[in-house]
């Protein structure tokens, strides 16, 4: 497969470095600043069967556009537009490429999530279990909580019946059975730890998932692009995940 890579900082190093793995071509890896083309051009996109990108938000509109234009398939792991998805499904469906986006690529979160619905499903019926989470990152990172607890949350909102909202701020009121909350931990240089509790006044439960580094992400961003390449359509990374699972017995 050849590969144009759109954003060469430290994802687009380590998709560079599981593309090596899975032999597959960097054709181009494109960024104003230390790529080896400042744009993705006709030419380039010509040379190519997909494009994976992780760059900034503020360019993610204008990338799929070009991508729609120069007839190239593309998976997106830029976060931060989400409120314009509609005009960029518009975009796509009026095209004739394959577009897939995602918060999280990493596989193993996925696996995660679907243990988390399933574990919030076994509780529904129990009151007497209380269910919240927990996550922590690096010192960099610039938001709170993170995309992957947002959607942690998310999923437990829609499996407990009796969980209605999401509170990430400090919790400084004895919780409402209807609140939800999900901590957040900034510090050192943890890659990601996502961890659900399940609590009750006998046991507690718990699921988690810690990552040791970006190459899980990196590799769950090559294995959707290989998934994409032959097809046409706007997709998200659930569509991909949950095609590999469809043979098994998990939900």
């Amino acid at each position: 497969m050849k590969v144009i890579i759109v954003g060469y900082g430290r994802m687009g190093k380590e998709v560079e470095a599981i593309c090596a793995q899975r032999k597959h071509t960097i054709v181009a890896k494109v960024d104003p600043v230390c790529g080896d083309a400042p744009a993705l051009t006709k030419e380039l996109a010509d040379q190519a069967d997909v494009a994976i990108e992780f760059a900034l938000p503020e360019s993610a509109y204008d990338n799929v556009k070009l991508y729609t234009e120069l007839d190239l398939p593309a998976v997106c792991g830029t976060t931060g537009w989400y409120d314009r998805v509609d005009e960029f499904r518009n975009l796509v469906t009026q095209s004739s490429i394959g577009y897939l986006y995602g918060s999280n690529f990493s596989i193993g979160a996925h696996l995660f999530f679907k243990l988390v619905a399933r574990a919030a499903q076994l509780i529904n019926p129990f009151p007497e279990y209380d269910i919240m989470g927990f996550e922590a990152h690096h010192n960099r990172k610039k938001d709170s909580p993170s995309g992957t607890a947002l959607s942690i949350a998310n999923i437990i909102l829609e499996n407990v019946e009796r969980k209605k909202t999401i509170l990430t701020d400090k919790c400084d009121h004895s919780i409402n059975e209807s609140e939800l909350h999900f901590a957040s931990l900034r510090g050192g240089h943890i890659p990601g730890i996502h961890k659900v509790i399940i609590d009750s006044e006998a046991d507690t439960i718990e699921v988690s998932h810690s990552a040791r580094n970006r190459g899980g992400l990196a590799l769950g961003a090559v294995l959707a692009s290989e998934w994409l390449k032959d097809k046409k359509g706007f997709f998200n990374i659930d569509d991909f995940i949950s095609e590999r699972l469809k043979y098994t017995q998990m939900i």
